[in-house]
């Protein structure tokens, strides 16, 4: 009985090319690993891999993976809309086939063991892996970032479930653990106006009274010369994308802005499509039934 387990990390660089290649290379080409995705944004300044494959063989590729991202990559050198903590700042597994979420917590537990003891790197636990109430919700674990890691790794509450409590001088430290497949959905507005993506954001997260299940913040894309709605949908059955679409849409009207596009950031559940085209096109009684892939 083959068992599947999936890992979504993030790493803090998405401008070096030569670097984000060398990290990803710690995925191909390994036995019962396959990597499906990754990719990376300049604004953010943060990349994103999307890997597969057999518990342990994946294990051994997350460690490789951090243990890269740790010699390559300097905080003190790092500037990103996105908030970080860590070279690796954050690395979910997700059961996917013939895996309990008790077998991914414990396989969590040992890439946290490893890469504290390989690279002195501090690991907090977060999501389903925690190991207090208060550890649970990434925001928290990472709030004060790289830069407020050493005040707030002297605080009793805040010290790592593995690794020493100074965090890594360059690379901070690292979050793991397991959650449910959370879609990483950005709106972008068409405006250059921070505080008007920033009041949006606050509007629609649930922590600012908006959607439950949703996390957001505004980021300047730079380049574009536009502002987006970051966010994170961390339980698609019960936020859709078309709900937080429409209430993003609702908001930016105060202001006479316009959507002008939106992106998925790594790869997304089918479930979580067909939902929102139901919506959008008005199709009456729809289920996953009527999805052809499904059945292949």
């Amino acid at each position: 009985m083959n068992k599947i387990i999936q890992t979504v990390p993030n790493f803090s660089e998405g401008c070096d090319k030569q670097i984000i290649e060398q990290i990803v290379d710690c995925f191909r080409a390994k036995d019962g690993v396959k990597l499906l995705d990754y990719s990376s944004d300049a604004d953010h300044n943060r990349f994103v891999a999307t890997v597969i494959g057999e518990p342990q063989a994946v294990k051994n590729a997350v460690i490789e993976a951090i243990g890269k991202a740790t010699e390559l990559i300097d905080l003190k050198k790092h500037n990103g809309q996105h908030p970080r903590m860590g070279a690796a700042d954050v690395v979910p597994f997700i059961p996917i086939k013939n895996v309990t979420e008790e077998e991914a917590i414990a396989l969590s537990k040992e890439v946290a063991q490893a890469v504290a003891e390989r690279y002195n790197l501090p690991v907090f636990l977060y999501e389903k892996s925690a190991s207090a109430l208060h550890r649970e919700n990434l925001a928290s674990v990472r709030k004060g970032e790289f830069e407020g890691l050493p005040e707030k790794m002297k605080q009793p509450e805040w010290q790592p479930d593995f690794g020493q409590s100074v965090p890594h001088p360059t690379a901070g430290a690292v979050a793991i653990g397991v959650r449910m497949p959370l879609i990483a959905y950005n709106v972008n507005l068409g405006t250059n106006d921070l505080e008007i993506a920033k009041a949006i954001s606050q509007k629609v997260r649930h922590i600012g009274g908006g959607l439950h299940y949703c996390k957001a913040m505004g980021v300047a894309l730079e380049e574009r010369g536009i502002v987006q709605v970051s966010m994170n949908l961390t339980n698609y059955t019960k936020t859709a994308i078309y709900q937080a679409q429409e209430m993003i849409r609702i908001e930016a009207n105060r202001y006479g802005v316009p959507i002008v596009g939106a992106e998925i950031i790594g790869l997304v559940p089918m479930e979580a499509l067909a939902e929102s085209a139901a919506y959008y096109l008005g199709i009456e009684n729809f289920s996953m039934d009527k999805v052809l892939e499904n059945y292949l």
